[in-house]
């Protein structure tokens, strides 16, 4: 592996530095004083740490190379206290374009899954165009989005932030999610507006109620088919 090689021309080195240092020592010991014992001390212990720091990458380069590296644990955020300018259903909307999209099922959209997404959305990228979007809100530079990453896309897009010929706002123009994208300018001012007209929480209440109240409608209307169902069938078993 290449981390053994590493580790073993290192040690070589090493050897050879000490087993130099040494002849050089024993010629010189008469005409150089010795070292303080400070000074000593503040030596092993810059080896010490070095050896410690070098020990631990070589370590953590052979786990990526055996595949037993662990992944970095993402943080944990909430899309509706974090995304405030946007409703719950279009978060909603916003998390089922991503999970189509992310065929892989890892939680990201990669290069060639953001490749297929705006072909489907009829506007193909370039490779370069491509990596130069995901760039843009590549908050942990991995090379994908992550679904808050996801979300960055529309934040700028409403806010004014991305330039008339990104990738990102065609994303966000062409997508079926409306987030009344008015224009670079026009978007900041309704939602600046938005924000005062509303407050967020009593917003956040309403929409929960309103899910509330459909998911209620739902579960009416399927006992009245279940209902009509069974007259229907007690009729032809008469």
């Amino acid at each position: 592996m290449a981390s053994e090689e590493l580790a073993q021309k290192l040690q070589r080195r090493l050897l050879l530095e000490e087993s130099g240092a040494a002849a050089e020592g024993d010629e010189e010991e008469a005409a150089v004083p010795a070292p303080s014992e400070t000074g000593e001390e503040e030596r092993s212990c810059l080896t010490a740490s070095a050896g410690a720091e070098l020990s631990a990458k070589l370590a953590r380069r052979h786990d990526i190379n055996e595949g037993a590296a662990q992944p970095r644990r993402a943080a944990v955020f909430n899309p509706y206290t974090e995304f405030k300018e946007f409703s719950r259903r279009q978060i909603k909307d916003m998390e089922r374009m991503f999970r189509l999209y992310d065929s892989g099922r890892d939680g990201y959209i990669d290069l060639m899954e953001l490749k297929l997404m705006m072909e489907k959305l009829g506007a193909p990228q370039t490779h370069l165009g491509l990596k130069n979007m995901i760039k843009e809100v590549d908050e942990d530079f991995d090379g994908k989005l992550s679904f808050r990453e996801f979300l960055l896309i529309f934040h700028k897009a409403a806010a004014g932030e991305l330039e008339e010929d990104s990738g990102l706002l065609t994303l966000a123009k062409l997508s079926e999610i409306d987030v009344s994208i008015e224009g670079v300018k026009g978007a900041k001012n309704f939602f600046e507006a938005k924000v005062q007209a509303l407050s967020s929480a009593s917003k956040f209440e309403a929409e929960i109620r309103a899910e509330q109240d459909e998911r209620k409608r739902e579960e009416e209307e399927r006992k009245h088919r279940r209902a009509a169902f069974r007259e229907l069938k007690s009729a032809f078993t008469q």
